[in-house]
């Protein structure tokens, strides 16, 4: 099989690349400093052009030539020049072109299709601009979004199976759209401005499930018409992680972000501090926002402090339009990496980029995976054991319906796909074997043991402790949230993206992915597929024809449900993404 795709030798390029990896990422509107490019041609170069071109000499020595004919010829080459100096300085020497290219100038190497031109000129942009920066790329986001890289298109010598693989989704006309109403805006100048109500909120879980407590934290001090202290990260029992938000997150970008909608202060002022405290940790799941209003707004106007825990999934997945694109302004926009995270991010983000597509696998294989949900690990009895051991002596960790049995779970589609389920669902979609799967997630149970399977078929898999450099992930092998963070980034910034079992980062990616370009995600359907998958009866063929029958839809701009667990976060159509241009963020 071949794959066309840009082709970078790692040997001779990486240190090149990383070495402009940080002025990549800087905002338009500075001077991008790059050793491919000049941007100022020399007096000299311009000299040798002019004089190895006798009839543009004897033009410009005319005494026919009017000097406004001259002027213009002038310009014109010297702009010309410019461009060509350029071009010439961004590509290597013809004897380096085998090893460090960024485009073959007619095909690649790996392919001999040619490349479009249209791709050469976004690859250039990209690289020049970086990714993840404020520049406008995405031209309906603005610049307070993460921008992916874009992705990467794929011919050559394919199966139908595999093009359908790699075929990225259409859009349907769908664009980000985060205009409030009239009402809501007026509002704000009053709720931005708020200095006597304060809401408290304490995230705990993960990184992923953190993040949805702080997005649904600023809608309801945007209901209660309160500021909102930053968000307290309560250190995690399980990962043993005291990250606090300035850790994970960029706090300035933040508040400027959210600025127009609710105040956000770093700490409670030294008024409010002697105030009386009601912390809330019994709230039920999906209230409403006028039950949230009437619970909590006069308590607070006489308090002047409310202290929220336990936010997961209790603000309803279904509030007024203006709700609902505030939680898209949080999680797309507002919720930024800190620059240290995003930094490493976007560097092996680059590296898994720069060598072709790749495919990210958010894999959930860590032990505490195996703890909550009570299913069995695919590794045989002893690793079953050890699972089962751990969830009698703490109980409380098991979040899995424990009236159900381990089949009754599967079959439920309760349980993640286990690295052979995986390799089964991957092929029978029409993954290439030698594509290139990035793995997001912790250590799996089991060590390498636990991915031979899908590494028996796709022996291409790379983990962010294989792309990171020495001392690069140092700063955070303590913090299992920023880890999971950098994981978020190269998965984002993938040309497929898929979970094996459904979780918060899955959802997350699911609709980030979407709302910057409906991007593939692929979510498996574990509930249908695993009885096709146990039955020894069906041929692979068959099995296959079945696999991409069941994940066609699943591959599409999906609009929202009304429904419980569908959140507008990873469904963001039609309330955060509109068709034919209907407004902008």
């Amino acid at each position: 099989m071949l794959l066309t795709f840009i082709n970078i030798s790692p040997g001779n390029c990486r240190k090149i690349w990383e070495k402009e990896s940080s002025i990549m990422a800087r905002p338009s509107g500075r001077i991008i400093k790059n050793p491919f490019m000049s941007l100022t041609p020399s007096p000299r170069s311009l000299t040798q052009f002019f004089s190895v071109s006798p009839p543009l000499t004897s033009l410009f020595s005319s005494k026919k030539t009017s000097p406004s004919l001259s002027i213009f010829i002038l310009s014109f080459l010297f702009s010309f020049t410019f461009l060509g100096i350029s071009i010439f300085r961004f590509f290597p020497s013809s004897q380096d072109s085998i090893h460090c290219s960024i485009i073959s100038p007619t095909t690649s190497p790996i392919s001999s299709h040619p490349l479009p031109s249209s791709y050469s000129q976004i690859i250039l942009t990209s690289l020049l601009s970086g990714i993840n920066s404020d520049n406008k790329i995405h031209p309906r986001v603005g610049g307070t979004a993460m921008v992916p890289l874009p992705v990467h298109l794929v011919s050559g010598n394919l199966s139908e199976e595999e093009t359908e693989f790699w075929k990225q989704p259409d859009s349907n006309g769908y664009r980000p759209c985060l205009d409030s109403t009239v009402g809501y805006r007026k509002r704000s100048a009053k709720i931005s401005k708020e200095k006597n109500r304060f809401l408290v909120v304490v995230a705990a879980g993960g990184l992923n499930q953190q993040k949805n407590q702080i997005i649904d934290a600023v809608v309801i001090a945007r209901i209660l018409e309160a500021a909102l202290v930053l968000p307290v990260l309560q250190v995690n029992m399980i990962w043993e992680d005291e990250s606090e938000f300035p850790d994970i997150f960029d706090v300035e970008h933040f508040k400027k972000t959210l600025r127009a909608d609710v105040r956000v202060v770093s700490s409670l002022p030294s008024s409010h501090l002697v105030a009386k405290q009601t912390i809330v940790t019994q709230i039920p799941y999906g209230v409403s926002p006028f039950w949230i209003r009437a619970k909590f707004f006069k308590q607070l106007n006489q308090e002047g402090v409310l202290v929220l825990k336990g936010l997961d999934s209790k603000l309803s997945k279904n509030l007024p339009s203006d709700l609902q694109k505030l939680r898209c302004k949080v999680a797309f926009h507002a919720l930024r990496f800190s620059k240290p995270i995003l930094q490493v991010g976007n560097q092996l983000a680059r590296r898994m980029w720069i060598e072709g597509p790749y495919i990210s696998l958010h894999l959930r294989l860590e032990k505490d995976v195996w703890v909550r949900t009570g299913c069995r690990t695919g590794l045989g009895p002893e690793y079953d054991q050890i699972i089962t051991q751990i969830q009698k002596t703490l109980p409380q960790y098991l979040t899995g319906r424990v009236s159900m049995s381990y089949s009754q779970r599967r079959l439920s589609g309760l349980c993640p796909l286990n690295a052979f389920e995986m390799a089964r669902l991957l092929k029978a979609l029409g993954a290439p074997q030698s594509g290139r799967f990035y793995i997001a997630g912790g250590e799996p149970f089991g060590g390498s043991k636990a991915l031979e399977p899908l590494a028996a078929v796709f022996p291409n898999l790379v983990r962010k402790e294989m792309l990171a450099r020495d001392g690069e992930l140092s700063p955070f092998l303590n913090s299992s949230s920023a880890l999971s963070a950098i994981d978020y980034i190269v998965s984002f910034n993938s040309d497929i993206f898929i979970p094996s079992h459904g979780g918060n980062m899955g959802r997350a990616l699911q609709g980030h992915r979407a709302y910057m370009g409906h991007r593939k995600s692929i979510r498996p359907n574990k509930r249908t597929m695993l009885p096709f998958l146990e039955d020894s009866s069906i041929s692979d063929e068959e099995f296959s024809s079945i696999i991409r029958s069941l994940h066609n839809k699943s591959m599409k701009p999906e609009p929202r449900k009304k429904q419980r667990d569908n959140d507008v976060i990873a469904y963001p159509v039609p309330e955060c993404m509109c068709r034919h241009g209907s407004g902008s963020f």
